[in-house]
């Protein structure tokens, strides 16, 4: 099966590489915004900043058996509770299941799709989940990640979604039975584009890992997962390290504007 060759017009899941044989899969969410009922469309900039990532791990797993996929959402927003794109995750989910059955898969979300992802962690098959500078507004819910594993890599300089929020959240995680940890790459903004190539090598090495900790064994994450709080990615690592840890900063207020022009509180846009 060819790249975004999809085993149905309309279904949410979008097959990017099948492999002869599927031992495991990846789906990519992007991002969108808290409130837009506006069809979701490939060329839109949220669904475009996942591109790169989505590269770099057909790359990174072109000698595997794993399949490429993303998710297809048909509105932009999160939508309040309708919870639209947690409804098209869950329903690629399913989708991607009858396709080839079950398989191991890590899901990999940014912003709004982040949230999504980590909502639908409690699927049958589902290993883990990497969630970039992900929107977890206070009191999201974390039971569903019981027995799964979490990565959360967010930005220091993240003005849409708040890295101090995904540290609160990455810790109800651990209470909940998750295996959850947090990188801050210090410096990196809500868009990935400050340090784009961290961001790409970390998410491609964090879905590795939890797809098959004994074959892609990390210090760093070890240490993420080990770490009371978020272990830091600085800007300019040492030569004998890619990493190391430390606190978020407390910055002492809540920066506003997203994408959209709105407060950060009310969630991200795209």
């Amino acid at each position: 099966m060819g790249t975004e060759d999809d085993p149905s017009r309309d279904g949410a899941l979008r097959v990017r590489r099948r492999p002869p044989r599927t031992r495991a899969a990846v789906l990519v969410l992007h991002g969108g915004r808290s409130e837009s009922r506006s069809a979701a469309r490939p060329w839109q900039l949220a669904a475009l900043r996942m591109h790169p990532f989505l590269r770099v791990l057909e790359a990174a797993t072109g000698r595997d058996d794993v399949l490429l996929g993303r998710v297809r959402y048909r509105h932009r927003g999160w939508n309040g509770a309708a919870e639209d794109p947690l409804r098209d995750a869950r329903r690629a989910l399913a989708e991607l299941h009858g396709l080839v059955g079950d398989v191991p898969v890590v899901l990999l979300g940014h912003s709004m799709g982040g949230r999504a992802a980590l909502r639908a962690a409690d699927a049958d098959g589902v290993r883990g989940v990497v969630a970039l500078a992900p929107w977890c507004p206070p009191g999201e819910p974390v039971a569903q990640l019981r027995d799964r594993a979490l990565l959360v890599v967010h930005g220091s300089r993240d003005r849409v979604t708040d890295p101090g929020e995904s540290a609160g959240y990455v810790s109800r995680a651990r209470a909940a039975g998750a295996r959850a940890g947090m990188l801050l790459l210090e410096n990196g903004d809500h868009a990935m584009l400050r340090h784009h190539a961290r961001w790409h090598r970390t998410a491609t090495a964090a879905v590795a890992h939890l797809l098959a900790p004994e074959a892609a064994p990390s210090e760093l994450f070890a240490r993420a997962f080990a770490a009371a709080g978020p272990t830091v990615l600085r800007s300019a690592p040492p030569a004998s390290s890619d990493a190391a840890p430390g606190p978020v900063r407390e910055s002492g207020h809540r920066p506003g504007g997203d994408v959209d022009g709105a407060a950060r509180s009310r969630g991200p846009g795209g």
